[in-house]
């Protein structure tokens, strides 16, 4: 594989009929009838705390709740007692996705479609780079998986790193990763010109008394803010190798509208910035132009009846192409805790070939898939020589394997578990546009990935974000070993703002478990609004999310989508 561089019982409803569900009385931890409780430290993560909102309506500061246990689930493997006693680390890692780093005074926003798109505007978009450092923070001081105790062996970012593709942004999500400081602020370098000093209704305007729709819902009032948003902040870095996955807010404008759509790349450098338009129809226009028709926006801009704001042009808000975000991973500057390139092959840069295989330990290979669309939109597809490669990756780490036809293959090779990354989800992935930049290649959905899947009894799990949810999902294939799980992790810019640790562990009992575990923020619950410093913020960033006019209580998932050990068939 020389190529791999390239790099207390409760029954839980409808989890089927092999069973039951073990929880402890402890804290946190798995504990079985008759078996002793594995040596679990949950200090840090969800299963110690979680963040709750105080009182029952408005407005609501978050306190700290009691953790969430480990949740067994069977439903693709039994599991068998004493396997705790039994069971030999393979590997440990972090899953951050979706942090979303807003340049939030960028020219080339539409935040007023809010009211029918609430991700358009987020009253917490301005502190992203200090929720993120905290995030950093928060996985350096675990520094390790709470239940096998093995030190993190990678963190994978799975995409939506920044959030419309602008330098600015990209510059602020390597210095987080890496270490550094950030100044998190773009344009005029004394003052904050957003939609959030606007003084419109539609908005939060935190530094005004101006009774806008967010503080008519119990938002507060905070002099200073925003001057505190854009100060510097600094990263300790991540102190794990990391690795870069594509999302879609890395290769469209805001997610969605394919790149070269005028007036849009003209305007991010500019010094007009929309703000407000004359009507709900005419945001209602521009909404549905960048879902369905980006062609129509420069149309729909130009008929807006209300004049743009003068901002201060900014030339690091120029957004990139993928090929230098790549070059931006190589750049050795940028290596950080390594490896160099964050996965990315040396002439990735050049190719523009955005997957790649990568070492996480020893036997455990990583397969980074880009599931982007260079036609724009916000669901993605494969195309059809990626999913050559991952076949023939598949193939060149498995020495048992199912043919198309469904039978069983041996070859004389080694075995490697697998772990795929992509930041679409298997609902996500049926855009089949043709790519512009190779309109002749098929597209493949995810049906046909899981297909190919199911083909290998060494594939674990697919890990991925984009829906800003926590849901985890069990593939069951032909046979109890072509079985695999995947695992969706919400966002960090949406609460419940959460990361996740995967760990894989060999019970030796011809069954593999992988333990995940929620994490937050290294970030108090609750601040008071006069501390405006980076740790405040942090806090306050959490806050606001739980608060946003537009959160979704779905994102927070379920108890079975949470900290859980999910059980497969091993056929060894």
């Amino acid at each position: 594989m020389s190529d791999m561089n390239r790099r207390t019982f409760l029954t839980i409803a409808g989890l089927g009929a092999i069973g039951a569900v073990s929880i402890s009385g402890r804290p946190w931890g798995l504990q079985y009838a008759g078996a002793a409780p594995l040596p679990t430290s949950g200090a840090g993560t969800t299963l110690e705390a979680t963040a709750v909102p105080l009182g029952t309506s408005g407005y609501r500061k978050l306190g700290a709740g009691p953790g969430w246990p480990t949740i067994v689930r069977t439903e693709l493997a039994e599991a068998r007692n004493g396997r705790e006693d039994r069971r030999t680390a393979l590997a440990s890692l972090v899953q951050l996705t979706d942090v979303h780093l807003v340049d939030t005074q960028s020219p080339v926003r539409f935040e007023y479609v809010h009211p029918f798109t609430g991700s358009a505007f987020r009253p917490q978009e301005t502190l992203t780079a200090h929720g993120l450092v905290a995030l950093v923070h928060r996985v350096n001081a675990l520094a390790a998986g709470p239940h096998t105790q093995r030190p993190f062996d990678a963190v994978v970012s799975t995409g939506d790193n920044t959030d419309n593709k602008e330098f600015a942004e990209l510059s602020w999500f390597l210095t987080a990763l890496n270490g550094g400081t950030i100044v998190p602020n773009t344009g005029a370098p004394d003052r904050y010109e957003g939609v959030q000093n606007s003084g419109a209704d539609l908005y939060w305007n935190p530094e005004s008394p101006i009774q806008d729709m967010y503080k008519k819902a119990g938002f507060p009032e905070i002099p200073g803010l925003l001057g505190a948003a854009i100060d510097p902040v600094t990263s300790p870095g991540l102190r794990t190798p990391w690795y870069c996955v594509f999302g879609n807010h890395e290769d469209s404008v805001e997610g969605t509208v394919p790149s070269g759509i005028p007036p849009l790349d003209a305007m991010y450098t500019g010094s007009l910035k929309f703000e407000v338009p004359g009507s709900p129809e005419q945001a209602k226009a521009v909404d549905i132009a960048t879902k369905y028709d980006p062609g129509a926006i420069a149309g729909v801009l130009s008929a807006f009846t209300t004049p743009p704001r003068v901002v201060t042009p900014d030339p690091t808000r120029a957004p990139f192409t993928p090929r230098q975000f790549i070059a931006a991973h190589l750049d050795p500057a940028n290596t950080g805790p390594g490896p160099v390139g964050h996965g990315f092959a040396p002439d990735a840069g050049d190719t523009g070939i955005g997957y790649y295989a990568f070492d996480i330990a020893p036997g455990v290979v990583g397969i980074s898939m880009d599931s982007t669309n260079h036609a724009g939109f916000v669901d993605g597809s494969l195309g059809a020589a990626q999913f050559r490669w991952i076949e023939d990756t598949l193939l060149a780490g498995s020495s048992v394997y199912y043919d198309s036809a469904g039978a069983r293959v041996s070859q004389s090779r080694s075995d490697t578990w697998f772990v795929l990354f992509s930041h679409h989800t298997s609902t996500t992935m049926d855009n089949l546009v043709p790519d512009p930049a190779n309109p002749t290649e098929p597209r493949i959905p995810a049906a046909q990935l899981v297909s190919l899947l199911h083909r290998f009894p060494n594939v674990l799990a697919w890990v991925n974000g984009h829906t800003h949810e926590n849901r985890i999902t069990p593939w069951a294939g032909p046979t109890p070993e072509q079985s695999f799980w995947e695992v969706n992790t919400a966002s960090h810019i949406d609460f419940p703002q959460h990361g996740r640790i995967l760990e894989v562990v060999d019970n030796a009992d011809g069954t593999v478990s992988i333990l995940t575990t929620l994490f937050e923020a290294d970030s108090p619950y609750s601040v008071d609004y006069t501390d405006l410093s980076a740790l405040g913020l942090a806090s306050l960033y959490r806050e606001l999310s739980f608060n946003d006019i537009h959160t979704d209580p779905v994102r927070l998932g379920a108890s079975v989508d949470h900290n859980v050990e999910l059980l497969l068939s091993s056929g060894r």
